[in-house]
């Protein structure tokens, strides 16, 4: 093969060990919410800028507490921060991990294509009326042309 950037095996047991991980996390983090595309949209966003506004309020607020209303959190406002906080950590060793297997997916699949390649043209250099035949035909459409909705040509 002219290709191989990856050449490893996951075996079933290992598999399941990595979604009972996956499992793990999920419970360890019990109060993660899912939010429909509309609730995305309406809610504020924060960025990098903002997150040290919203660390300096808090310190206001926890300094200040008399200018705030009596219905005004500052404990559960601290406990927002505090778990955002932590929350952009686990974060970001997840995004690290998903861009290690998004990575070797497109390397994997970039393997396997590359040898499918290889099979295909040995099995059409093999020759015509072969038993390939029918294989070669279902195989060559993955390559075959389709029209781009233009008018049909006139006989």
């Amino acid at each position: 093969m002219a290709q191989n950037r990856v050449s490893a095996v996951l075996g079933e047991a290992e598999r399941q060990a990595v979604f009972a991980a996956i499992e793990t996390i999920r419970q360890k983090l019990p109060f993660l919410i899912d939010l429909t595309p509309e609730e995305r949209h309406t809610l504020l966003k924060l960025g990098d800028k903002s997150h040290g506004f919203v660390e300096q309020t808090l310190q206001l607020a926890e300094q200040n507490p008399g200018i705030l209303p009596a219905t005004f959190d500052v404990g559960e406002m601290r406990n927002d921060v505090e778990l955002l906080t932590a929350l952009s950590s686990v974060q970001a060793g997840l995004a690290q991990l998903m861009e290690l297997v998004d990575d070797t997916v497109l390397a994997v699949g970039s393997d396997a294509y590359a040898a499918a390649l290889i099979v295909y043209q040995f099995a059409r250099a093999a020759g015509k009326g072969s038993a390939l035949d029918a294989a070669l035909e279902g195989l060559g459409q993955r390559f075959s042309r389709k029209s781009r909705g233009g008018p049909p040509a006139k006989s």
